[in-house]
């Protein structure tokens, strides 16, 4: 069985290996990564040698880290890393080039019933009705969108919210509150399988999968850096930020928003900014507008648009997908059920 695996900032692993009475036998590593000593090599593929067959990522990691001495220096290669090309080599963990894409743009709908699709769509992909996907999305009023575990206390204020006439939704990630006004920001989701972040922790999964936007942002004209946990950030400021939800179902949601042209002083009414995020990030000196995407590319939010549509469907070969009527009616009905009782919304008042 043969296994490959490229960590974001990290060299390829290679693993080789054969698979008897249930466990890991004849492992053999290879790569363009960096070792010092060399026996460090032999030691590592030792101690994977004879674990069980279905071992998690969290356990070959361990092994491998119990081996490495205060001497070796892994240049390029980390146990992580070496975990996932063996879970790879056993079929429990794919690559972006082992899923069939599509990639959606909207269609326009309330940011209600977006936040549904982030939920009904999901389903569709684990009862295979549907490809994994990315979705670019459309709405047609401003909201404020909350994390899945936020206090609307905390977070709102409604004032603000009344005088803009913004409403307000709980989404199913974690994550901060968006402001979403049409055509001030670029949201997407994706829609994949767990296994393509299998052994991953969260905090590796989050740039992994936003690869392909921080390459997108770069055609724009855009200098992104990933900001741990999961903020994208530049020379101006931060651009935007990503959220996850992982599913029992075994797919995902991965989404993230980006500031295209926020007024931020309606933001700034409808949302409470705590005093430590105000000390963290400095955000009571925003100027009227928060434009990073905008003002750096000069460009269009639909020319952008388009630029990650193609980038995305060039890199990972997706073909072009639509909703039906039929999702969007099934959406609004968990709007009906869910999204939109107070609930839900008020979870956690």
């Amino acid at each position: 069985m043969h296994g490959e695996y490229k960590e974001p900032g990290h060299k390829l692993v290679v693993v080789d290996l054969d698979v008897a009475d249930n466990e890991l036998r004849n492992v053999r590593l290879a790569g363009d990564f960096f070792l010092e000593p060399d026996d460090a090599l032999d030691r590592i593929a030792q101690a994977i040698d004879g674990l069980p067959a279905d071992s998690p990522a969290a356990d070959i990691a361990h092994a491998v880290t119990a081996v490495l001495k205060p001497g070796d220096e892994l240049f390029g290669l980390s146990p992580h890393g070496i975990a996932t090309a063996v879970r790879r080599a056993l079929g429990h963990s794919v690559d972006w080039d082992d899923i069939e894409f599509e990639v959606i743009h909207g269609p326009v709908v309330s940011p209600m019933v977006n936040v549904a699709l982030d939920e009904t769509l999901i389903e569709d992909v684990a009862s295979g009705r549907r490809k994994p996907f990315m979705r670019i999305w459309e709405w047609d009023s401003p909201c404020v969108v909350i994390g899945s575990f936020q206090s609307v206390e905390n977070e709102i204020d409604w004032n603000g919210m009344t005088e803009h006439g913004v409403t307000l939704c709980r989404r199913v990630t974690g994550g901060g509150a968006m402001f979403m006004e049409p055509g001030n920001c670029i949201t997407y989701s994706l829609v994949i399988p767990t296994t393509l972040v299998d052994g991953m922790s969260f905090k590796d999964s989050y740039p992994f999968l936003d690869e392909w936007v921080m390459e997108a942002l770069e055609k724009v004209g855009v200098k992104a850096t990933y900001v741990p946990l999961n903020d994208i950030t530049s020379e101006k400021g931060k651009i935007g930020g990503a959220a996850q939800k992982h599913f029992a179902s075994g797919v995902m949601v991965h989404h993230v928003t980006m500031s295209y042209d926020i007024d931020a002083e309606k933001m700034l009414d409808c949302i409470r900014i705590g005093k430590e995020k105000v000390r963290d990030k400095g955000l009571r000196s925003a100027v009227k507008r928060v434009d990073p995407m905008k003002s750096q590319t000069g460009m269009a939010r639909e020319d952008i648009i388009a630029v990650f549509l193609d980038h995305f469907a060039a890199k990972y070969n997706a073909q072009p997908g639509a909703l039906t009527d039929s999702d969007i009616a099934r959406a609004q009905q968990r709007c009906e059920t869910k999204f939109n009782t107070d609930e839900w919304t008020f979870r956690l008042p």
